[in-house]
């Protein structure tokens, strides 16, 4: 790629700042000064410093979000805070986006990446990726209710539900339970409950497909995907 949009990607400043940036002699390839905004670098393979810095280059950028409340799954709204606000500017600079959304009541794991592709991957109805919830439900959840999910609910809207898989942590007059499903319909977790006579009062994303919640993540915090969890994304297919 040319070098000026390198370094402008990177938020070394505007094409302009870049080219002034080059012109004072700032910026070495494998130890050459380069002037010039239009040569191109392989930043996989060559060199880049500037003012002596070695700068790291990276196409895609994969984050694991514990998304807390009241934040919008978005890349920006003129009126509410959202999980690209939370972000820091060298992150930012990416232009990373939700994988999927989050309700803005709901808390939990969020993907943010600008690899449109694995993005795409994980959100398309025919991978059947599953995620899981833990939520809190405001009556007794019951073994008829791990049937009906079972089975498939229809919505208020009318759409039947593919299978959930419903787990009761705790029954009570208010129930824990870990609900696992396969599509994301608007707000289909508080919708399938309601379908069943109850209400969600907490809701909390802890897993989607092969990738679990870090848990040393504190709401609104962030963190890097390793390789290793970037291939298991990858590479994983449902069963």
């Amino acid at each position: 790629m040319r070098i000026d949009k390198m370094l402008a990607n990177l938020g070394y400043g505007s094409r302009k700042e870049v080219k002034q940036l080059l012109k004072s002699s700032a910026v070495k390839v494998d130890n050459v000064v380069v002037k010039d905004a239009k040569q191109h670098v392989d930043p996989s393979s060559q060199t880049v410093t500037l003012n002596g810095e070695i700068i790291e280059y990276k196409e895609f950028i994969y984050l694991m979000m514990n998304k807390p409340q009241g934040v919008l799954s978005a890349t920006e709204d003129s009126s509410t805070e959202t999980v690209i606000d939370l972000l820091e500017l060298e992150d930012q600079v990416y232009e990373p986006f939700p994988v999927g959304r989050l309700d803005k009541d709901t808390e939990g794991l969020l993907l943010i990446t600008n690899d449109g592709q694995l993005a795409h991957r994980l959100l398309s109805p025919k991978k059947h990726v599953p995620k899981t919830y833990f939520a809190v439900i405001d009556r007794e959840v019951t073994e008829d209710d791990i049937e009906a999910f079972a089975n498939g609910v229809t919505l208020d809207d009318g759409y039947e539900t593919k299978p959930g898989e419903l787990k009761i942590l705790k029954s009570g007059i208010r129930s824990d339970i870990e609900l696992t499903i396969t599509e994301g319909k608007f707000h289909q977790v508080k919708r399938m409950f309601e379908a069943v006579g109850k209400r969600v009062v907490y809701l909390q994303r802890i897993s989607m497909g092969p990738l679990p919640l870090d848990e040393t993540l504190e709401l609104g915090e962030y963190r890097e995907l390793t390789d290793e969890e970037v291939e298991l994304l990858r590479n994983y297919q449902v069963k």
